[in-house]
C-alpha cells in the first residue's frame, strides 16, 4: 500500500527543493524528483499537475513555515527593536535550513517563465513587509525607532537587505553561515533607524 497523498506530496516538494539547492531550478526534472523520492515518474504527476505546481506548493509551504517561525515576534509584548532583531535572526536561521529557496526565488523560472510562481512569491513578500512595517510603527510609537522614517519604506529596505544577503549566500554556494550574518545586519539597521 502506498503512502497517504499528503505525505507523498510533501516528499515530492522536499525532493524538488533539495534538488534545486544542489543543481538549480532548471535542472529539477520530474524524473530526478522521482529518483530522489524512490518512486516512479508517473507518481509525481498523480500528485502534481506539473513542475510549477510543485514549486508553487513549496513556496506556499515555506511561507507558512516561515511565518510560523517568526510570527510570535510580531505579537509578543517586548520592545519592538528587540522583536525586530529576533525576526531577522529567526528568519536567517530558518532560511539557512532551506537552501533551495534562494535558488527558486532568484531563478528565471520564477522571474520570467511562471506568472503563478511570481505571484505566490509576491504575496509572501508583501505580507512580510506589512508585518515589518507594523512592527516599525509600533517601535515609533514606543520611542524605539525614529518617527521621521517611513515605516513602509523602511520595511521594504529591511526586506531588501535580507534578500541581498540571501542572494550573496546563494551565489557563493552557501559557503558561509547565514545565521551569523544576523548580528552585523541588525547593527547596521538599528543604527539607521533607532530613536
Amino acid at each position: 500500500m502506498g503512502k497517504p497523498h499528503n505525505t507523498r506530496k510533501q516528499e515530492i516538494v522536499e525532493a524538488a527543493m533539495q534538488l534545486a539547492a544542489l543543481k538549480g531550478v532548471s535542472h529539477v526534472s520530474a524524473q530526478a524528483i522521482a529518483d530522489r523520492v524512490g518512486i516512479a515518474q508517473p507518481t509525481v504527476f498523480r500528485h502534481f499537475k506539473n513542475r510549477d505546481s510543485i514549486f508553487a506548493e513549496a513556496i506556499e509551504k515555506i511561507g507558512q513555515d516561515l511565518f510560523q517561525a517568526i510570527g510570535g515576534h510580531f505579537t509578543d509584548s517586548g520592545p519592538a527593536d528587540e522583536r525586530l532583531r529576533q525576526v531577522i535572526d529567526t528568519q536567517l536561521h530558518f532560511i539557512s535550513r532551506n537552501k533551495g529557496l534562494p535558488r527558486l526565488l532568484f531563478s528565471d523560472r520564477l522571474h520570467n517563465e511562471s506568472a503563478a510562481l511570481k505571484a505566490a512569491a509576491q504575496t509572501i513578500i508583501v505580507n512580510y513587509n506589512d508585518h515589518i512595517a507594523e512592527l516599525i510603527r509600533e517601535g515609533q510609537s514606543s520611542g524605539c525607532f525614529r518617527k521621521s522614517i517611513d515605516a513602509a519604506e523602511t520595511a521594504r529596505l529591511v526586506s531588501s537587505l535580507i534578500q541581498g544577503l540571501i542572494m550573496r549566500w546563494s551565489i557563493f554556494d552557501f559557503d558561509f553561515a547565514l545565521q551569523k550574518e544576523a548580528q552585523p545586519l541588525w547593527m547596521f539597521l538599528h543604527a539607521a533607524i533607532k530613536a
